[in-house]
């Protein structure tokens, strides 16, 4: 399972986790930096990763347009890096169930 953290999350946060999300990685290291969600959305559905946004623009697309890719919305506010490995460490089952899901699109954790 692989997760494609949003520009607006550390890019430490992908290494920090790849004992249980090998093979994520951050939007700047796929050089998607700074460019339309669109671009983002294609690159997640071509390459199998998860989305992990900060904000609800991906959210609202994965709605309108379903998965793939599925999408984690972490609602969190604004927070530390720790804390989100913590959450997405906490909640790994949970992400388990949601990635074997045939029809849920998107998880919201909080």
């Amino acid at each position: 399972m692989k997760l494609l953290l949003d520009e607006n999350r550390s890019p430490r946060l992908a290494k920090r986790l790849s004992d249980l999300y090998p093979g994520s990685t951050h939007v700047h290291a796929c050089g998607l930096g700074a460019t339309d969600d669109s671009l983002i959305w294609e690159y997640a559905k071509k390459s199998a990763f998860i989305i992990v946004p900060k904000d609800s623009d991906l959210h609202e697309r994965s709605l309108l347009y379903g998965a793939p890719p599925k999408l984690i919305w972490l609602r969190t506010g604004n927070c530390t890096t720790d804390s989100l490995e913590t959450l997405l460490r906490k909640h790994l089952r949970e992400i388990q169930a949601f990635e074997a899901d045939a029809v849920e699109s998107f998880l919201v954790l909080s």
